[in-house]
């Protein structure tokens, strides 16, 4: 098990916590700032998912107007943290 965290960038929260197996599989995820509602909606939806398909699911989502999103950033720092 492997904790990572990741600040992020672009977005109204500051950092993302999670904690994954040695299967890549996402046990449990924190967002820090941000809207609470929907971070809290993603970091349940995401729990005990692989981060591959995470990723697959989450790459590329924009919030408004900004280039990225806290689901893209998450997987981000899921891309990351699997190389």
């Amino acid at each position: 098990m492997k904790q990572i965290i990741y600040n992020t960038i672009g977005t109204c929260s500051r950092q993302i916590i999670i904690d994954i197996d040695d299967n890549n599989v996402v046990q449990n995820c924190v967002f820090i700032g941000g809207c609470m509602g929907n971070t809290a909606g993603i970091s349940a939806l995401v729990k005990g998912m692989k981060a591959e398909n995470i990723i697959e699911r989450l790459k590329g989502i924009k919030c408004g107007m900004k280039p990225t999103s806290c689901p893209d950033q998450l997987s981000q720092a899921l891309q990351d943290a699997i190389k």
